[in-house]
């Protein structure tokens, strides 16, 4: 557990925020090794299959996503006004919705699974390995969800190391796998995802495991679990719009890919490869966010509001340092990068022009991202939503449409930095406001 109400508020956020780096890192290691073996060993179809099923397995996930961001912001500040008979209490309702959650969302994705790829014009050719990586992938969401619950748990105590260690051991087994199953046995697309659903039960087992071994608070008994109606009423309270707004955001990938696909397989193959590419690009700032999340709900939690202003500050000059050099980097080995991924040249092509276009304004998005950790941090999810559905779906996809119909797929790229300025830009406005201050769900 880490306490967060003391100490140098810079130093205490990057000690909290490196281990969850590095466990993301890992975590998207297990797309990244996913898409080498595949584009590969298996060809550009597959590559466009498997990167189709990324908006679609977020569109599911995003919403409960979402209510347990709710969850882990009650913790955090439950944990920092030391009140630990509700810390328990929540992390039991967390539990508990987020095992019926996947049951229902397993369920509904295996049978819309080909539906949903067909509406958003995928190709005939991608569709039938589409559908068979998700109907494998979909019935590891209990595990996912259960990992991922545990983990958020974690953070809000202000431990982000012990996720990190199980989701390095997780990696390196998704990694073995991978190529056991696909280029030794050759199970093809439905072996890669087999592969990820096999490592992630096993991350989730193991850290039961050791929690319920050595960890006597966390103790994780299911037979034991109580839900709460009032404190999950406030979960969904902060959590609802944090929820819809990965919804929006999820449903708005749908649509730009539907705009994406008409450019053929091989855009829809660089799209797949840039977007893992943009994810890595964008972890640290991801992880900063939810840093300084969980810094904030602490330090409300305990009323000490002038620690956070100092924490944003230093945040945001780390940030910005960590996403110059990474744009630096992207815009110089941009064909490289591509290059890890597949030997076609035309997919390398298409999508190293994503890089140049996008990369260059990573400073911007990192700094939305940490701006809208504080809002989080603080129990104020409405507004964050709302600039989501501002920057997404009324600034990003029109233009993105509207300039690919004159520039091609050029167009559908320069959509994403001109969203992300109207969104820092909307963020700091209302982060200067100061209405944040009022949503705290512990009241002094």
């Amino acid at each position: 557990m880490k306490d967060f109400t003391e100490g140098k508020e810079g130093k205490l956020i990057f000690k909290f925020a490196l281990p969850m780096l590095m466990g993301n890192v890992f975590q998207q290691l297990y797309n990244v090794v996913d898409s080498i073996v595949i584009g590969r060993v298996l060809g550009k179809e597959a590559l466009a299959a498997v990167g189709a099923n990324f908006p679609l397995i977020f569109a599911l996930i995003s919403f409960v996503v979402g209510i347990a961001i709710g969850s882990t912001v009650i913790i955090s500040q439950y944990f920092g006004a030391k009140q630990m008979d509700n810390v328990k209490k929540a992390i039991d309702t967390l539990y508990i919705f987020m095992f019926f959650a996947s049951l229902i969302i397993t369920t509904i994705g295996i049978f819309a699974s080909d539906y949903i790829f067909q509406l958003i014009s995928l190709p005939e050719e991608v569709i039938i390995p589409a559908v068979e990586y998700f109907n494998v992938y979909a019935l590891g969401f209990v595990f996912f969800f259960g990992f991922q619950g545990t983990s958020a748990i974690l953070r809000g105590l202000g431990d982000s190391k012990t996720p990190l260690y199980f989701l390095i051991i997780s990696t390196i087994v998704n990694i073995i796998l991978d190529i056991v199953f696909v280029v030794y046995i050759d199970f093809g697309i439905k072996g890669v995802a087999a592969a990820t659903v096999i490592a992630q039960a096993g991350a989730f087992f193991t850290i039961v495991w050791y929690l319920n071994r050595y960890h006597e608070f966390l103790d994780f008994s299911p037979l034991k679990m109580k839900f709460d109606r009032a404190i999950f009423a406030k979960s969904l309270k902060i959590g609802l719009p944090s929820g819809f707004q990965q919804t929006f955001v999820s449903v708005g990938f749908l649509a730009l890919y539907k705009i994406v696909n008409q450019f053929g397989t091989s855009t829809i193959a660089a799209y797949s490869i840039a977007m893992r590419i943009d994810m890595f690009a964008i972890l640290p700032a991801m992880n900063f966010s939810a840093a300084i999340s969980t810094f904030v709900g602490q330090n409300i939690g305990a009323n000490k509001f002038d620690r956070i202003e100092k924490g944003l500050k230093s945040t945001l000059f780390m940030m910005s340092i960590i996403a110059i050099i990474i744009s630096v980097f992207t815009l110089t080995f941009a064909n490289q990068l591509m290059g890890l991924f597949t030997n076609d040249a035309e997919v390398i092509k298409i999508g190293a022009e994503y890089l140049y276009v996008v990369s260059g304004f990573y400073v911007i998005v990192s700094t939305m991202f940490v701006l809208t950790g504080v809002l989080r941090g603080a129990g104020d999810t409405l507004i964050p939503m709302l600039i989501t559905i501002l920057a997404l779906w009324i600034v990003r996809i029109p233009i993105s449409y509207f300039l690919s119909l004159e520039y091609g797929y050029i167009g559908i790229w320069w959509g994403i930095p001109i969203a992300w300025f109207v969104g820092i830009t909307t963020s700091f406005f209302y982060y200067k406001s100061g209405r944040w201050k009022s949503k705290a769900v512990v009241k002094h």
